[in-house]
């Protein structure tokens, strides 16, 4: 079968389709076939090599397709379900191998496309704004990179949770996607000189209870001066590079500020959670209060390009590798 490959961490370059042998399931495991992928930052990090796996590797660790085949013991799901799964690299392909207890259940009306874009960015943004920080109605929240597929998640939730937001964003086109979002006030990064000035003057020159920051090291210290005292700083990832080291003194001389870097796993680590989270996410789906917008769908031999426009944020909404080319053309004729 045709797969994504990665010999050696580095950039876009390093992923190359290659002919790789079926998978076959062991004990525990189902075998999908993909028929849409998720592209994220954690994929970019994989290829990096900022989160290390063996050498090859496929990518990919968000996706959604049809079981054909399962293994001994295997409970949670039978032939021809509809799955959806986050967390477990191996999507960029026209099948994947999973553990069954990590599988979702698909509802009949929830798309396979719409599964793989929502799922880890859903789940994660329901983490964030229930755990990490529970987000109360009449709260001020900042939202870096608030028109990416992310951001643009979070600001729909909170403004649904009865917060207010304020984005950032790159360009004027990404403001007005993040205002149709919910955002109350968008602040163009490349049009300020001081960020933190800038969101306290939006706020009535209050600090913030909390700041959701996806972006890193070019945003963390402008995040830290945006808090109230004993406000919390939610670096949830880093799309402009990892932050440096730094001394923990600076969050007692900002305030008494907490910082937390969540992950994910530890937030469906049980399956039971998993299953929660993902159906309060379709629900989110079903009654708009999440709206899934996909931009960009790239066939397999095309996931490097999926990987450098996501990186140089010449993107807004959802990207997709969609392992059968010949349905991108079907879906574009029809939306056409």
């Amino acid at each position: 079968m045709r797969a994504i490959q990665v010999y050696e961490v580095g950039g876009p370059e390093v992923l190359r389709e290659a002919m790789v042998d079926q998978p076959r399931p062991g004990p525990g495991e189902a075998v999908v076939e993909v028929a849409a992928s998720g592209v994220n930052f954690l994929d970019v990090y994989h290829r990096e090599g900022r989160y290390s796996l063996p050498l090859p590797f496929t990518p990919g660790a968000e996706g959604a397709g049809t079981v054909v085949e399962v293994g001994p013991g295997v409970a949670d799901v039978a032939v021809g379900d509809r799955v959806g799964w986050v967390e477990i690299p191996g999507t960029y392909a026209e099948r994947a191998v999973v553990d069954s207890s990590r599988l979702v259940p698909l509802p009949d009306d929830i798309g396979f496309e719409t599964a793989a874009a929502v799922l880890l960015q859903g789940m994660t943004a329901h983490y964030l704004v229930k755990d990490a920080y529970p987000v109360q109605g009449g709260d001020t929240v900042l939202v870096h990179a608030a028109a990416g597929g992310m951001g643009l998640l979070l600001t729909q939730l909170i403004t649904h949770l009865g917060g207010r937001v304020i984005g950032t964003t790159s360009t004027t086109a990404k403001a007005e996607l993040a205002k149709r979002a919910g955002a109350a006030e968008v602040i163009l990064s490349s049009a300020v000189d001081d960020l933190a000035a800038e969101v306290r003057r939006l706020n009535g020159g209050q600090g913030l209870p909390v700041v959701f920051d996806g972006v890193g090291a070019h945003t963390f210290d402008a995040s830290l001066a945006s808090l109230r005292t004993r406000g919390h700083l939610v670096l949830f990832g880093a799309a402009s590079g990892a932050v440096p080291p730094f001394d923990p003194i600076r969050l007692a001389h900002g305030g008494s500020l907490t910082l937390i870097r969540p992950s994910l796993g530890d937030f469906i680590a049980d399956r039971s959670e998993l299953l929660r989270r993902a159906a309060d996410v379709f629900e989110w789906v079903r009654s708009k209060a999440l709206e899934v917008t996909v931009t960009g769908r790239y066939a397999l031999s095309e996931a490097a390009q999926a990987h450098s426009d996501l990186e140089a944020r010449r993107t807004t909404g959802k990207l997709l590798v969609v392992p059968d080319a010949a349905a991108i053309g079907r879906r574009e004729e029809t939306q056409s």
